[in-house]
Protein backbone atom coordinates (compact mmCIF):
# COMPACT_ATOMS: atom_id res chain seq x y z
CA UNK A 1 0.00 0.00 0.00
CA UNK A 2 1.44 3.65 -1.09
CA UNK A 3 0.46 6.94 0.63
CA UNK A 4 1.02 9.93 -0.90
CA UNK A 5 0.79 13.13 0.45
CA UNK A 6 0.62 16.76 -0.62
CA UNK A 7 -0.31 20.27 0.48
CA UNK A 8 2.43 21.05 2.92
CA UNK A 9 4.55 24.55 2.50
CA UNK A 10 5.09 27.93 4.05
CA UNK A 11 2.53 29.91 6.10
CA UNK A 12 2.06 32.86 8.46
CA UNK A 13 0.95 32.61 11.38
CA UNK A 14 -2.99 32.64 11.43
CA UNK A 15 -2.79 30.78 8.02
CA UNK A 16 -4.42 28.24 6.39
CA UNK A 17 -2.85 24.46 4.87
CA UNK A 18 -4.82 21.29 3.54
CA UNK A 19 -3.15 18.44 3.32
CA UNK A 20 -4.31 15.55 1.24
CA UNK A 21 -3.15 11.91 1.45
CA UNK A 22 -4.05 8.94 -1.11
CA UNK A 23 -3.75 5.38 -0.83
CA UNK A 24 -3.18 3.45 -3.76
CA UNK A 25 -2.50 -0.66 -3.99
CA UNK A 26 -4.35 -3.71 -3.20
CA UNK A 27 -6.68 -2.72 -0.41
CA UNK A 28 -9.41 -4.15 0.77
CA UNK A 29 -10.30 -2.16 3.35
CA UNK A 30 -9.58 1.08 5.13
CA UNK A 31 -10.71 1.28 8.87
CA UNK A 32 -8.21 4.37 10.30
CA UNK A 33 -6.85 6.91 8.48
CA UNK A 34 -4.80 9.68 10.52
CA UNK A 35 -2.06 12.76 10.43
CA UNK A 36 0.81 12.83 12.81
CA UNK A 37 3.36 15.58 12.86
CA UNK A 38 7.12 15.12 14.19
CA UNK A 39 8.85 18.77 15.57
CA UNK A 40 12.13 19.07 15.45
CA UNK A 41 14.09 17.13 18.18
CA UNK A 42 10.38 15.94 19.55
CA UNK A 43 9.05 12.65 18.93
CA UNK A 44 6.26 12.32 16.59
CA UNK A 45 2.51 12.83 18.05
CA UNK A 46 -0.87 12.43 16.57
CA UNK A 47 -2.82 15.04 15.37
CA UNK A 48 -6.12 13.63 14.35
CA UNK A 49 -7.37 10.74 13.42
CA UNK A 50 -10.78 9.30 11.79
CA UNK A 51 -12.35 6.48 10.61
CA UNK A 52 -13.87 5.35 7.48
CA UNK A 53 -17.25 5.53 9.46
CA UNK A 54 -16.43 9.44 9.65
CA UNK A 55 -15.68 9.47 13.42
CA UNK A 56 -12.40 11.78 14.39
CA UNK A 57 -10.36 12.53 17.32
CA UNK A 58 -8.07 15.44 17.59
CA UNK A 59 -5.34 15.70 19.76
CA UNK A 60 -6.16 18.92 22.19
CA UNK A 61 -4.15 21.73 20.25
CA UNK A 62 -5.99 20.74 17.12
CA UNK A 63 -9.56 21.04 18.42
CA UNK A 64 -11.03 23.93 16.68
CA UNK A 65 -8.59 25.03 14.04
CA UNK A 66 -8.25 21.62 12.67
CA UNK A 67 -10.58 19.81 10.32
CA UNK A 68 -10.25 15.93 9.30
CA UNK A 69 -11.94 14.16 6.68
CA UNK A 70 -12.38 11.18 4.68
CA UNK A 71 -13.45 10.18 1.33
CA UNK A 72 -13.95 6.92 1.02
CA UNK A 73 -14.31 6.40 -2.41
CA UNK A 74 -11.03 7.84 -3.27
CA UNK A 75 -9.21 6.59 -0.17
CA UNK A 76 -8.32 9.95 0.61
CA UNK A 77 -7.73 11.65 4.11
CA UNK A 78 -7.82 15.76 4.39
CA UNK A 79 -6.57 17.33 7.13
CA UNK A 80 -7.86 20.91 6.81
CA UNK A 81 -5.54 23.58 8.96
CA UNK A 82 -6.91 26.93 10.00
CA UNK A 83 -5.22 29.63 12.66
CA UNK A 84 -1.99 27.88 12.40
CA UNK A 85 0.60 28.80 14.86
CA UNK A 86 4.36 28.56 14.59
CA UNK A 87 4.45 25.56 17.26
CA UNK A 88 2.36 23.80 14.27
CA UNK A 89 5.77 23.47 12.52
CA UNK A 90 6.54 20.33 11.72
CA UNK A 91 7.08 17.55 9.39
CA UNK A 92 3.18 15.86 8.85
CA UNK A 93 2.82 12.00 8.46
CA UNK A 94 -0.33 10.48 7.33
CA UNK A 95 -0.70 6.57 8.20
CA UNK A 96 -3.07 4.51 7.07
CA UNK A 97 -4.31 1.00 9.04
CA UNK A 98 -6.70 -1.44 7.17
CA UNK A 99 -6.70 -4.50 5.44
CA UNK A 100 -4.67 -5.18 2.08
CA UNK A 101 -5.40 -8.93 -0.11
CA UNK A 102 -2.39 -10.98 -0.08
CA UNK A 103 -1.91 -14.43 -1.20
CA UNK A 104 -1.56 -17.34 0.83
CA UNK A 105 0.59 -20.83 -0.04
CA UNK A 106 -2.62 -22.61 -1.67
CA UNK A 107 -3.08 -19.78 -4.25
CA UNK A 108 -5.73 -18.15 -2.66
CA UNK A 109 -6.10 -14.13 -1.46
CA UNK A 110 -6.86 -13.29 1.94
CA UNK A 111 -7.17 -10.26 3.39
CA UNK A 112 -4.15 -9.32 6.01
CA UNK A 113 -4.07 -6.59 8.48
CA UNK A 114 -1.60 -3.63 7.37
CA UNK A 115 0.05 -0.11 8.42
CA UNK A 116 1.60 2.19 6.43
CA UNK A 117 3.18 5.97 6.79
CA UNK A 118 3.51 8.74 3.96
CA UNK A 119 6.70 10.04 2.90
CA UNK A 120 5.85 13.17 4.91
CA UNK A 121 5.34 17.19 4.35
CA UNK A 122 6.77 19.61 5.77
CA UNK A 123 4.46 22.27 7.33
CA UNK A 124 6.45 25.48 8.47
CA UNK A 125 4.54 28.54 10.78
CA UNK A 126 6.57 31.81 10.44
CA UNK A 127 5.39 34.31 13.59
Amino acid sequence: VQLVESGGGLVEAGGSLRLSCTASGNIYRINVMGWYRQAPGEQREVVAVITSGGKPTYIDSAKGRFTISIDNAKNTVFLQMNSLKPEDTGVYYCKVEGEKLTSDDYGGILPTNFGSWGQGTQVTVSS
